[in-house]
């Protein structure tokens, strides 16, 4: 069985509390232009403790959802999480291998993923197995981020240090913390056609003392804080050097500062079969 990498975060609370601040944060700008219809089969592949999945059911109450993920205990925080905020939702739970899902030719209308393929060795041969469940013109969605695309203000060599420590953790698990530039080749790559990428930009200053907290704060810099151990132990850095790079992040948050970073969505279409309309 093919299975994915480490997760580079980890499984604590405090990743599900992080996961959760920043699906929350971000929803109007991930999750606008996404809505399913009523009565259309949505797969999530890879839903991690449903701290997206919680958005997807928001904005398409009526629509089906069957989120996938290989971890039986993420699973579970993701029914709990749904079921205390969103009852009524309509959504199956699978613990499934990505590479091998356990559906027919077909089975759905829409597939969603979302922060997944970073964590992934080989993401076109996770994006080929998902477009294989996927009906005959139904669409993809695919938001991903790229930590390269970060700037700060004031700039820091050190902050700067601290951020490629977890790209140099990613990229040695296996994964690709840089994938959010790659996906426009990586879907074509999987046969998908009508293939859009837009980044979602995400700017913070003091006018937007929401983002500041909920992105900058709670969400990248926690993210990044979360490695510290794992750096240390593999050389990337020095306590002393970490220790500034962090507080150099921290600075970014002040009145003066600023921070920005872009995502990217991709959304793209299966193709239909030769004589079949999509």
């Amino acid at each position: 069985m093919t299975t994915p990498i480490d997760y580079v975060h980890g499984y604590s609370a405090h990743e599900s509390r992080r996961l959760g601040d920043q699906a929350d944060t971000l929803a109007a700008l991930l999750h606008s232009g996404t809505a399913y219809p009523a009565g259309s089969k949505v797969l999530e592949a890879g839903c991690g403790v449903g701290a997206q999945t919680l958005h997807l059911v928001a904005r398409s109450p009526g629509a089906h959802v069957t989120a996938v993920d290989v971890s039986a205990e993420s699973l579970a925080q993701a029914r709990a999480r749904i079921s205390a905020h969103a009852p009524a939702a309509q959504v199956t739970w699978q613990q499934a291998d990505l590479f091998e899902l356990p559906f027919p030719d077909g089975e759905f209308d829409h597939v969603f993923v979302c922060f997944v393929l970073e964590h992934l060795a080989d993401p076109r041969e996770a994006l080929a197995a998902l477009r294989r469940v996927l009906r005959p013109g139904g669409s993809l969605t695919v938001i991903e981020g790229d930590h390269g695309s970060t700037f700060f203000h004031p700039d820091s060599a050190y902050a700067h240090a601290a951020v490629d420590c977890l790209v140099q953790l990613q990229s040695t698990a296996g994964g690709d913390a840089l994938i959010g530039r790659r996906l426009h080749p990586l879907v074509t790559a999987a046969g998908y056609e009508q293939v859009v990428v837009r980044p979602r930009t995400v700017s913070t200053d003091r006018s937007r003392p929401a983002l500041v907290n909920g992105f900058t704060r709670s969400t990248f810099i926690a993210m990044i804080e979360s490695v510290r151990q794992e750096a240390l132990a593999a050389g990337l850095t020095t306590p002393a050097g970490w220790d500034r790079g962090i507080d150099d992040l921290r600075r970014t948050t002040a009145d003066d500062g600023t921070f920005h970073y872009t995502f990217f969505k991709a959304v793209a279409v299966n193709p239909a079969e030769p004589g079949r309309l999509g």
